[in-house]
């Protein structure tokens, strides 16, 4: 336990990727079976514990002193491993630590009356860090800055393999992948890679820098397409096992019945999932309603039916079709769509042009003219192979640029793990009439978009100009003459009820901090319902 412990301190303190990849290999070629194989699992969000829940921990520890004061703490810190790995009191006479596999066997086989027992033991027996450790294991809230892919980026290191091949067979493994590592070291054969319904190794784009790539690109070479704004998912029907990934490799089968229930094809589809109505593809708002989600219900699945624009082809009856060329998988695309009885799986059309400026021209102009609903255009060469990875040249992508508006900034919570000392989580607000006075409200919050300097430099903002204290969340001043204005950036909008200003946005972020501006120069709320009215003006027709 040791061990695991030190790797997610380090890798929670370690901000470089090249840093963080050398530190899970090393832990992984040092580290024997299988506690090396849970920590991979763990990692890669694949190891869960149905008994493990944060009420137990927040029960161990009141049980150990005032509740009153660990709240206070709790506030403070932010963060609740953190808190309570500081604040245990630990009882004398423990025994030693737990090892990490033995850990994961009692936890898995434990019921909801042993965990809170089992806690309160390794607790006692573990340093502060381990108690870290140990909690974050426990939620599966590890916020250490590593990816899935991260992980199995380190893990194929560790082979000297590409990274591909570990992900062609990652849904035939199980924790603690011991066959994994025979194989990774040299002790036995690489597991098959051929199992039915399996997830390949997605192919991503480039961004284009049109300064320089259009200087240097044929458009005759490439096909142009929309970039649909829902998620990107892999639809796969083999031998009767039928499966719905995302684009890292995520089974949401289960949060997709409807949509698993109309592969009635033998291959593997790379596309889009998008919500699918009467009167075309809904924007991801309602996409959002149904993402996250354990289970649905039928009502669920009448609002917002869910279907598949294809892109590629990547297999069919049993052949591998990536190693072909886009033109010919694009031909054989078409052809395995068009024999599909079913409106919820259509095709994603090609869009023509000849030349760089008939691109941009199409780039500005939308689907029905509604940005929402296409991210922008995919540009994809003729001849390229399907390819796991972001190989340069063979995909592009050109993103619509960001919607902007300036917001006052109104409340801060603190962050977490290495953020956790900083107010970094901000709620920001734009102008309106409330009762005939100008006031702000909140449409948005967002959490990234600023330097580590910048970051500093806000948190002093907020902790000089706190007006009131909620938890670990603070209420800062806002008026037309003193206030903190961000500039943020979004890729749109929705109505909301839930939200006290009727609208929220997708994707928000911090684009620019404007120190100079005035706080009451800022956006009104007229500005944002504006720009929804333009996006709700006409609906995306269904693809032909």
């Amino acid at each position: 336990m040791r061990a695991f412990a030190e790797l997610l301190d380090r890798l929670s303190l370690t901000a470089s990727r090249n840093a963080k990849l050398t530190l899970v290999r090393d832990y992984l070629r040092e580290t024997p079976d299988p506690d090396r194989g849970w920590a991979l699992a763990s990692l890669t969000g694949d190891l869960t514990f149905d008994a493990a829940k944060p009420a137990f921990i927040r029960k161990a520890v009141e049980e150990r002193m005032d509740p009153l004061l660990f709240r206070w703490s709790y506030d403070y810190v932010g963060d609740l491993a953190e808190t309570v790995a500081l604040v245990w009191l630990a009882k004398p006479g423990a025994n030693r630590e737990p090892e990490l596999s033995e850990v994961i066997d009692a936890l898995r086989g434990a019921t909801r009356t042993e965990v809170q027992r089992l806690i309160e033991g390794w607790l006692d027996v573990l340093e502060p860090t381990g108690r870290w450790a140990l909690l974050k294991l426990m939620t599966g809230g590890l916020r250490v800055g590593v990816s899935a892919r991260l992980a199995k980026q380190a893990t194929a290191d560790l082979g000297g393999v590409p990274i591909s091949e570990v992900e062609e067979v990652w849904h035939a493994l199980h924790p603690p992948y011991e066959d994994l590592f025979a194989w990774l070291e040299g002790r036995s054969d690489r597991p098959r890679p051929d199992s039915p319904g399996r997830f390949r190794p997605t192919m991503l784009a480039q961004a284009i820098d049109e300064a320089v790539d259009f200087g240097k690109l044929d458009p005759a070479d490439y096909a142009a397409e929309w970039k649909w704004d829902g998620i990107r998912v892999q639809a796969v029907n083999e031998e009767g096992i039928r499966r719905l990934y995302t684009r890292n490799g995520d089974d949401i089968s289960k949060t997709f019945p409807d949509v698993l229930q109309v592969l009635d094809f033998e291959g593997a589809l790379d596309g889009e999932l998008l919500v699918m109505g009467d009167d075309g593809v809904a924007s991801f708002g309602d996409l959002q309603q149904r993402l996250n989600r354990k289970t649905v219900d039928a009502k669920l699945l009448a609002k917002h039916p869910a279907g598949i624009r294809a892109y590629d082809l990547l297999a069919e009856a049993g052949e591998d079709t990536r190693v072909l060329s886009f033109k010919d998988r694009r031909v054989r695309l078409e052809a395995f769509v068009g024999k599909l009885a079913t409106a919820r799986i259509d095709l994603s059309v090609l869009q023509p042009f000849e030349t760089w400026a008939d691109l941009a021209a199409l780039r500005a102009s939308p689907p029905s003219g509604d940005p929402q609903i296409a991210e922008g255009l995919m540009l994809k060469r003729w001849d390229s192979i399907y390819e796991a990875g972001r190989p340069k040249g063979p995909w592009f992508k050109w993103k619509r640029d960001p919607f902007l508006i300036d917001a006052v900034l109104m409340y801060a919570q603190r962050g977490h793990g290495k953020r956790s000392s900083f107010y970094s989580d901000y709620t920001f607000g734009v102008w309106t009439e409330v009762e005939g006075k100008r006031a702000l409200t909140p449409v948005g919050k967002a959490y990234f978009g600023f330097t580590d300097e910048e970051l500093k430099r806000i948190d002093k903002f907020v902790r000089d100009n706190t007006l009131s204290r909620f938890g670990p969340v603070r209420s800062v001043k806002a008026e037309p003459h003193h206030g903190l204005v961000f500039e943020v950036a979004f890729e749109g909008l929705q109505r909301s009820t839930r939200h006290k200003s009727g609208v929220a946005m997708r994707f928000p972020r911090i684009h620019r901090i404007r120190w100079d501006k005035p706080a009451g120069e800022a956006d009104e709320l007229a500005t944002l319902e504006g720009m929804l009215a333009k996006m709700e003006g006409v609906s995306a027709p269904p693809a032909p």
